[in-house]
């Protein structure tokens, strides 16, 4: 296997992860859960999540950690937010107004979902650390954000799989692609097309992870409400 020639941190255990997650892996389909509320025993204010905002969007802006909110509100992993909902923001003491980042010609700088499709398998952090979303035919699979190619490799029960360094701790990982589009250090643009599905009768379907160093993170905390 050929590596970045300066393996960033946390990139061989993210290897070492996909190379073993074999039977935790099979695609399950899991329909989205309610939320059960946020605990009254919470000190904190009420959010009101806007249009293109996301889970780590907010927590960022309220400098409290995703897992922080998640845990106050009792959100679910098969679960995202929607426009108009009310989450509570443990430890906040005023409303504030969420910041959309944009990059230096004016687009979007934050997550976006690789691939239109139908989520089959969700996350769970004991058996499958990321997200499987079916795809139609041969679906080009888009760079959720810009960054680096550290590995463009094929793994076991994975296939063609690449992982995207985004140079502030974060890694994105894109497995069960029928090929790559683009190799071992190149620099991708967020949207571009990185690599694609296989085709065939039976739809293609990819696992996309979100990582913070070596941690699996839930992606529909990242990503937005829509594809």
């Amino acid at each position: 296997m050929t590596l970045f020639p300066r393996r960033p941190p946390g990139l061989g255990v993210i290897i070492l992860f996909l190379t073993l997650l074999v039977s935790g892996c099979a695609t399950t389909s899991r329909g989205p859960s309610l939320f059960e509320g946020p605990s009254a025993a919470v000190p904190g204010v009420y959010h009101k999540v806007q249009k293109g905002e996301t889970l780590w969007r907010i927590a960022k802006t309220y400098k409290v950690l995703v897992e922080e909110i998640v845990d106050a509100n009792r959100i679910p992993n098969a679960a995202s937010i929607e426009v108009g909902q009310l989450i509570l923001i443990p430890g906040a003491e005023q409303e504030l107004s969420v910041q959309l980042p944009v990059s230096s010609d004016g687009k979007a700088a934050d997550y976006l979902w690789p691939l239109r499709g139908r989520i089959v398998g969700y996350f769970d952090p004991s058996r499958r650390g990321g997200i499987d979303i079916e795809g139609r035919g041969q679906d080009p699979v888009r760079s959720s954000r810009e960054g680096r190619v550290v590995l463009a490799d094929d793994l076991p029960a994975f296939g063609p799989t690449l992982v995207i360094d985004h140079a502030d701790g974060f890694f994105t990982v894109y497995g069960r692609n029928e090929r790559l589009l683009v190799k071992l250090g190149d620099y991708v643009v967020r949207g571009e097309a990185i690599a694609q599905l296989p085709g065939g009768a039976r739809p293609g379907t990819l696992h996309f992870e979100v990582r913070q160093g070596e941690t699996a993170k839930n992606p529909l905390y990242y990503l937005p409400q829509e594809m």
